[in-house]
């Protein structure tokens, strides 16, 4: 009974948890993890993917935009370029913390992104472009997060912090429009 209480601390069973954590090559991923592992990698390769296209369309409309009045924008773009890839960083280190490959093929990023590529050579098509590809995205991370619930709390953290970039993102370019 006495060995019972030991392991029971505070209401885990140390013990358990202790003999639990020797499969050291599952890394981060515990017996505890809830979530589908495959489902879940699947799911955030699809959001890198959309990341770096959003990455590669920003990029392309940061050097494109002309003009001596489109300073401002083209500095926007830019910082969201940065933002995306920072973005796509954090998705690619939850990818292989749960054990997974991150998916850089560029072959198939346009058909797994949510947002699509964009080459408009007009600025405010360029701004729409993005306000509606952001809009994807922070709705994307709406239905992921919700698809996630409880079941792997670390990840939807990390996609309620991305959520909330894009949503600002958003705010950004509705004003550009302005």
């Amino acid at each position: 009974m006495s060995e019972i209480k030991q392991n029971l601390r505070g209401g885990l069973d140390t013990a358990a948890i202790r003999a639990a954590a020797q499969n050291y090559d599952d890394g981060a991923v515990t017996v505890g993890y809830q979530a589908d592992r495959i489902e879940m990698i699947a799911m955030l390769n699809d959001a890198l993917a959309t990341e770096l296209v959003c990455v590669l369309r920003y990029k392309r409309h940061y050097y494109t935009a002309t003009g001596p009045q489109n300073g401002p924008i083209k500095a926007e773009f830019l910082q969201h370029a940065l933002e995306e890839q920072g973005h796509a960083d954090l998705l690619a280190e939850r990818i292989v913390q749960l054990n997974g490959s991150p998916d850089f093929n560029p072959a198939t990023l346009t058909e797994r992104s949510h947002a699509e590529y964009d080459d408009s050579s007009d600025t405010q098509a360029m701004i729409k472009v993005n306000l509606i590809a952001e809009r994807i995205a922070i709705e994307a991370y709406r239905q992921m997060i919700e698809q996630i619930g409880d079941t792997d709390p670390t990840t939807r953290q990390m996609l309620v912090g991305i959520m909330a970039m894009e949503e600002e993102h958003a705010d950004d370019m509705r004003d550009l429009l302005a």
